[in-house]
């Protein structure tokens, strides 16, 4: 809810659901949700607020939306409330890639000079992704690569809901990892994709005042 121009960050992720003429837009939210889902509903009224009750993870987040989702077919863009700069231009490339390549999952992912922190993208010869590497887990020869991975996705509707029911909480958080997905795919040798973002600037996480500010900045660039 902290605001860029007079609006909050997930304006900005609400309306681009829109431009890309999704068939329709939930919103997952957890923390203070109240604030969250009262604006939504007075300026985006078609958009389906979801509860996530306990803040368990990004997979656990995306579990809330299965019993909506129950009747729908199709492919399904998981975006970030804290990723506001995301162009539509970017997001119509993605959705092509993914359907051209015919994957499970296709990744955004970019180039980035310092990729500390982020996890790295390992890919196969044939350019699609062999595996996620945290930034922790990283040996010395993969900490070398800058492609890092957004966690903004594309994911075929019923794979990603036969992944999700097969995560776990066994980790250093105690949480469910919308990653973790990615290692069932991998089970079945199914194909996940990346494509690179032109502009690494859209890729932007907020997550304090000082990326806030930056993000203001970005967003003026553009006017």
């Amino acid at each position: 809810m902290y605001e860029l121009n007079g609006k909050p960050m997930i304006h900005y992720v609400v309306d681009l659901a829109y431009d890309l003429r999704a068939s329709r837009v939930l919103v997952i939210g957890g923390y203070q949700r109240e604030i969250v889902s009262e604006y939504i509903r007075r300026t985006h009224p078609d958009v389906e607020c979801v509860v996530q009750d306990h803040q368990l993870g990004t997979g656990h987040a995306v579990m809330q939306t299965e019993k909506e989702l129950k009747s729908f077919t199709g492919n399904v863009l998981v975006l970030s409330g804290d990723v506001p700069l995301l162009m539509k231009e970017t997001m119509e490339k993605l959705i092509e890639y993914h359907l051209k390549t015919r994957s499970v999952a296709t990744i955004l992912t970019a180039d980035v000079d310092d990729p500390a922190g982020y996890g790295r993208i390992i890919r196969n010869p044939d350019g699609s992704v062999k595996k996620i590497v945290e930034h922790r887990d990283a040996s010395s020869k993969e900490l070398v690569i800058k492609e890092m991975n957004s966690g903004i996705y594309v994911f075929d509707k019923e794979k990603l809901f036969d992944g999700l029911n097969h995560i776990d909480a066994h980790n250093i958080q105690n949480e469910y990892y919308l990653t973790d997905v990615f290692e069932y795919f991998w089970k079945y040798q199914w194909t996940v994709s990346a494509l690179k973002a032109s502009h690494v600037d859209e890729l932007r996480g907020v997550n304090t005042v000082q990326q806030l500010e930056e993000a203001r900045a970005v967003i003026e660039g553009r006017q």
